[in-house]
């Protein structure tokens, strides 16, 4: 059927999609604080769908925003290439967002065009941050600035008093554990769910859960009344999230992060892949707690194995271990013949390279029992 005839149906109703989302986006994030502190902005869309958003939120409430890159081709010709020469838009690469990074370095001056840059994935459900004092922040780090934010209070009462009081966090079981410790500071609920925003749908619509967040950068909260925003992740929204809280606050989310480090501790985090068979693939995703026979991992007594989530008994396609101070996770890849493990130290970058390495032992016996 060509268009022409498609748009003159009955059945078919024309919506302004970018006009409905830019005017309700006041109903999320603190766009006057954000003028009236006059921050400046530098969106860069990585080429994909918010390049035309970035332009109209700027312009309807009158912030000092730029689109540093209004770019759009088929061929990502302006892209930096990612750790291993292929092309990805992903905004939490230190590679892939080269451009920006570069952007933000200080003049002679020491100054910067912009106070906050913020970078989207093609289809902008995922954020970067990057600030003039730290560069691109840690995804995993930015979360606990947004949740310790969003849940918190300044000098004018709580920053999000729609929201009920027994709103709870949620985070993926591979997120840091940062993020338990903010939480607990908080003396808010946590809510661990295995990967996949899906989790936290649930959650958003009824207002259980006030912010929702997995470590690949993606994350969404509720609107200021407390209702729902949206029930996927909004690469948007955290990335004005930034430019609110520097406004708010005077101080950057990384500076934020200092502050969090410095009352909860430090830590080291990273992924790295091992060799995994089909059959072995399929066993660790079944694997129950009672078939991890280790007592201790890189030095610490192991506290809990799981196979469930504890947010909602749902299992996690793997195997996650804790400590006082450390966990892995390790679940299999679903395109590649290798299992993924994730892994973080609060005691030291050498700690966490005990834990991946023993990770791979536990889980190795692990799979040799099941056998």
């Amino acid at each position: 059927m060509p268009l022409s005839v498609a748009v003159s149906v009955p059945s078919t109703q024309k919506h302004d999609f970018l006009a409905a989302y830019v005017d309700d986006l006041q109903n999320v994030v603190d766009v006057d604080a954000i003028r009236g502190a006059g921050v400046r902005i530098g969106a860069d869309p990585l080429g994909g769908a918010s390049v035309d958003y970035w332009g109209a939120i700027g312009e309807r409430y009158r912030l000092d925003l730029t689109v540093v890159n209004p770019t759009v081709d088929p061929a990502w010709s302006f892209m930096t290439l990612d750790w291993d020469g292929k092309i990805r838009m992903d905004c939490s690469s230190p590679y892939a967002m080269a451009s920006l990074r570069h952007r933000m370095e200080p003049a002679a001056d020491g100054t910067t065009p912009y106070d906050i840059a913020t970078g989207n994935d093609a289809d902008s459900d995922r954020h970067g941050i990057v600030t003039p004092d730290a560069g691109l922040m840690n995804p995993n780090h930015y979360l606990a600035v947004a949740i310790s934010y969003l849940y918190g209070s300044g000098d004018d009462g709580a920053r999000r008093p729609g929201w009920p009081s027994s709103a709870a966090v949620g985070k993926t079981l591979v997120s840091s554990a940062l993020i338990d410790r903010v939480v607990a500071g908080l003396g808010r609920t946590l809510v661990e769910v295995p990967v996949g925003f899906k989790w936290f749908v649930p959650g958003l619509l009824d207002g259980s859960v006030g912010f929702g967040g997995e470590e690949s950068a993606g994350g969404s909260f509720l609107r200021r009344d407390g209702h729902v925003w949206t029930t996927d992740k909004d690469g948007l929204i955290l990335a004005l999230l930034a430019s609110e809280i520097l406004a708010t606050t005077g101080r950057s989310p990384s500076q934020h992060h200092a502050d969090l480090v410095e009352r909860y501790g430090e830590s080291w985090y990273a992924r790295v892949d091992a060799p995994a068979t089909l059959e072995e693939k399929a066993t660790l995703a079944a694997l129950s707690p009672d078939q991890v026979t280790a007592t201790t991992l890189a030095g610490e007594a192991i506290t809990g194995r799981l196979t469930k989530a504890p947010g909602n008994d749902a299992a996690i396609g793997g195997l996650k271990v804790t400590t006082e101070n450390a966990w892995f996770a390790a679940r299999p890849s679903g395109t590649e013949n290798v299992y993924k493990i994730y892994a973080e130290s609060f005691v030291s970058a050498e700690h966490l390279e005990q834990v991946q390495a023993e990770a791979k032992d536990v889980v190795s016996d692990a799979l040799g029992g099941a056998a």
